[in-house]
């Protein structure tokens, strides 16, 4: 089984065109294939697929096989990936995912994809939507007590679920102590990705996530949009800035004009190979 593996701000994952390769128990595959010893190693599997309601469908798999419902870096290298290996020819395309419909901006020099513009669409803020169990409506400053330690959550949705905290000091803070156990939270149905962030000033922060499914990874698209949102709600920063990941920068805006988040971003081949197991 041929597959190409890519990353976005260091998140990376391995890629299968589904439309010529026949992909079984991809929940399986994407645990073998994502072991970094064993396997390939990768933060998860992605399937590029036939569509009836876009140019292209995605479908994402965590490194535990879990299925998720969006990957903004994934999108992004989806968009490289069908550019560049000659699948479209369009510098807009669409992609299903279980999130709803991303429309993608390629940013082209010379015949390659240097970044790329998702529109993310727009934040879900409602709690039953996102999913959350609590009484605020939006969902800030929502207050868990985590072993030693209290926090103010603001929780969005951005085709999934994340709850943003901020704290002094990113580089520093125990990711995995706080994020393991924040993101199997009763009060997240369908758990959640944790983001702990900072704020630099106000065009720029700095995030860093533990994924559902996945621990913590150098970025998460979906994760950097979720704390702009996170951020303009609790007064923290303009509705354009720059996300510090540990893989990379970000660029995110919240437009007035149509609610929407974009994200802009690179998208980068990391080399191709054959799965032969």
């Amino acid at each position: 089984m041929r597959f190409t593996k890519m990353e976005g701000c260091g998140n990376d994952y391995i890629y299968i065109n589904a439309m010529e390769e026949e992909v079984r128990n991809p929940e399986m595959l994407a645990v073998a294939m994502s072991e970094r010893h064993f396997g390939i190693g990768a933060d998860g599997l992605v399937l590029i697929l036939d569509s009836d309601v876009a140019d292209f469908r995605m479908r994402m798999f965590n490194l535990d096989g879990s299925e998720g419902e969006m990957c903004g870096n994934a999108v992004r290298c989806i968009a490289k990936y069908v550019y560049e290996r000659g699948l479209t020819d369009k510098e807009e395309i669409t992609l299903e995912t279980l999130g709803g419909i991303k429309v993608l901006r390629l940013h082209i020099q010379n015949g390659v994809v240097i970044a790329v513009t998702a529109d993310m669409g727009e934040p879900i803020l409602a709690a039953d939507k996102i999913p959350v169990c609590s009484e605020k409506e939006p969902v800030i400053g929502e207050k868990l007590h985590i072993l030693d330690q209290d926090f103010a959550f603001t929780c969005v949705s951005m085709g999934n679920p994340h709850a943003v905290t901020f704290v002094e000091q990113v580089a520093q803070f125990p990711v995995e102590k706080y994020g393991s156990l924040t993101e199997i939270h009763p009060i997240f149905p369908k758990k959640a990705n944790i983001e702990f962030a900072q704020v630099i000033d106000r065009t720029h922060l700095s995030m860093r996530v533990w994924e559902r499914g996945s621990g913590e990874t150098l970025a998460c698209g979906t994760g950097a949009c979720a704390t702009l949102v996170a951020a303009v709600l609790n007064g923290l920063c303009e509705r354009k800035v720059r996300i510090q990941l540990l893989g990379g920068t970000l660029e995110i805006e919240w437009r007035e004009a149509d609610n929407h988040i974009y994200m802009t971003g690179p998208a980068r081949f990391s080399f191709d190979g054959v799965w032969l197991r």
